[in-house]
C-alpha cells in the first residue's frame, strides 16, 4: 500500500530536479533611441545593414505525443520489467492517450483495458484525504482535533492532530511493515479484517518518534483517519465515499469494497507477485536465488487477485479503473471536488518529507507534490499491495493528467513496476527532460 519506502524512492521517482531559469533578456539588436550626431564627413558612408539575431527560443513544456512512439517505448519498458500487463492514460491538451502492455491474465491473450478493474492500493488515501477535508468543511471535525478524541487508545492520540495523521507526521507504527500481517494473509487470504485488528497490530509496537517531530510513511495513519470519518460522518467509509466522491464525478468503475468481498467485477485484470506478501508489504528484499529464479522465468508469479484487501480499508482498500482514477485525480487538483477554501488549504498542504532537501519531494494531506524538471510538477499519489502497481498525477500547470498502472507488484530486480515505468513516460511528455529509465 505504500506510496514509497527508503529503498524504492529512487525508483519511484528520478531526483528532483531544481527549476533553474536562464537569466537575461532576449537581445533585440537594435540601436539606441536618440537625435543621431551630426557627422563632418561631407560625404558620409552608408551606414552598415543591422541584422537582428534571431531570439533565444525557449521550448514549450510539452513534446507532441507521438502515438507509436508512445507505444514503442511503454512496450521496451513493460518488457524490461517482465510486467505481464500494463496500462497507460495520458491526459493533455493534445488529446488523451493510451499505451496497453501484455495481457490481463498469465497464459491468456487478453490485452488490459483502461476500464478494468484493479485494486488501486494507496492512491485510497487521496479519497479519505478529501473526505476528512469536506467533513471539515461541514463542521463535523477540525484538522486540529486530537485523534484521542474520534478513537479511543491511540499511542500519544491526546497530542496527534487529524492534521499529522494526514500528512505522516503522527509517529505511529507502520502496521503493514508487521511479519505477522503478511504471514497471516498469506495462511488466509480471504480473512476480512476491521481496521481495529490492523491498528492493534500497529500499537503493539512503540511509536517511531514524538508527534509532529519527523515524517514516516505509515499505513496506520490512514486506518485511524477511516474510523474518524465513519465517527464525524455518521457512515460506513465506503458510502460516505459512494455519495460524497465518487457519484458526484461519475466514477462508476470506483468502490470500496466490503470487508467480506475480495471479487472484482468485470472487466478485472488479475494481479500477480514473486513469493509471498511480505515482499510488498515488508518492503523485503528478494533473496538472491530468488530475484534470479524470477529473471530467468524458471520461477512463475503467483495470483493475488484473489487475497482480500480490507486491511488496507480507507489506506488503500479501493478499487478502481484507469479511466476513472484520471477523472479523480484531475478533478481533485483541479478544485473540483473541495470548496475553494478547502481546495487552496489542501494545495498548500505538502510539506517536505525531508528538511535537510526542501526543494524534494513532499507529502500532504493525502497527497504528495514533486518537481520532476523544468517543465514539471505533479500532485500525484502511488499505489502498492501484492497484484499491483500504481501511479496517478495531475500537473495543473500544463493541464497533464497521468495514470499508470501494472499487475506485477515487484519486478525481479527489486523495482516497484508502475513508478519504475514513470520515468519513460514522463520523457516521452516533456521538453528538458532526460530522466534515467533503469
Amino acid at each position: 500500500m505504500r506510496t514509497s519506502r527508503a529503498r524504492r524512492r529512487t525508483a519511484l521517482l528520478a531526483p528532483c530536479v531544481a527549476l533553474l531559469i536562464a537569466g537575461g533578456g532576449i537581445p533585440i539588436g537594435a540601436a539606441a533611441l536618440g537625435m543621431p550626431r551630426a557627422d563632418p564627413s561631407p560625404t558620409p558612408a552608408p551606414a552598415p545593414t543591422m541584422t537582428a539575431p534571431a531570439p533565444t527560443r525557449i521550448p514549450p513544456p510539452l513534446k507532441p505525443i507521438r502515438p507509436a512512439a508512445f507505444q514503442a517505448a511503454v512496450d521496451r519498458a513493460a518488457k524490461k520489467l517482465t510486467v505481464p500487463g500494463a496500462v497507460v492514460v495520458l491526459r493533455t491538451p493534445q488529446g488523451t492517450y493510451r499505451a496497453i502492455s501484455g495481457t490481463s491474465e498469465l497464459g491468456k491473450a487478453e490485452p488490459p483495458a483502461t476500464d478494468d478493474h484493479f485494486r488501486i492500493a494507496s492512491n485510497t488515501k487521496t479519497m479519505t484525504a478529501a473526505l476528512i477535508m469536506l467533513l471539515a468543511r461541514d463542521g463535523r471535525l477540525r484538522l486540529t482535533d486530537p485523534v484521542s478524541a474520534y478513537v479511543p487508545g491511540v499511542p500519544n492520540g491526546e497530542r496527534i492532530t487529524l492534521a499529522a495523521l494526514l500528512k505522516m507526521r503522527s509517529g505511529l507504527h507502520d502496521y503493514t511493515g508487521a511479519p505477522e500481517l503478511a504471514a497471516t494473509l498469506d495462511a488466509d487470504p480471504g480473512k476480512a479484517w476491521t481496521p481495529q485488528e490492523v491498528l492493534a497490530i500497529a500499537f503493539r509496537h512503540a511509536p517511531d518518534f514524538a508527534p509532529d517531530a519527523s515524517y514516516a510513511y505509515s499505513n496506520t495513519n490512514y486506518a485511524l483517519l477511516g474510523l474518524v470519518a465513519e465517527k464525524a460522518g455518521g457512515r460506513p467509509l465506503a458510502r460516505q465515499f459512494r455519495d460524497r466522491l465518487f457519484a458526484p464525478l461519475g466514477l462508476k468503475g470506483t468502490f470500496l469494497p466490503a470487508a467480506g468481498d475480495r471479487s472484482l467485477p468485470e472487466p478485472a485484470a488479475h494481479g500477480y507477485m514473486y513469493g509471498g506478501s511480505v515482499y510488498a508489504l515488508g518492503d523485503d528484499p528478494y533473496p538472491a536465488a530468488m530475484r534470479e529464479a524470477a529473471q530467468t522465468g524458471k520461477l512463475r508469479p503467483v495470483d493475488y487477485t484473489r487475497q482480500n484487501p480490507s486491511y488496507a480499508t480507507a489506506a488503500g482498500g479501493a478499487v478502481s479503473t484507469a479511466d476513472d482514477l484520471a477523472t479523480w485525480i484531475r478533478s481533485l487538483v483541479r478544485g473540483e471536488v473541495l470548496d475553494p477554501a478547502s481546495q487552496q488549504r489542501w494545495l498548500r498542504s505538502p510539506q517536505a518529507e525531508d528538511p535537510a532537501a526542501p526543494d524534494g519531494r513532499t507529502y500532504g494531506y493525502g497527497i504528495a507534490r514533486q518537481r520532476f524538471g523544468p517543465n514539471a510538477a505533479m500532485y500525484y499519489h502511488g499505489g502498492e499491495l501484492p497484484g499491483f502497481n500504481s501511479f496517478m498525477g495531475h500537473d495543473p500547470a500544463n493541464d497533464v493528467t497521468l495514470v499508470i498502472w501494472t499487475n506485477l507488484t515487484v519486478a525481479p530486480d527489486g523495482r516497484t513496476t508502475a513508478q519504475a515505468l514513470l520515468p519513460t513516460v514522463l520523457n516521452q511528455i516533456y521538453t528538458g527532460l532526460d530522466l534515467p529509465t533503469g
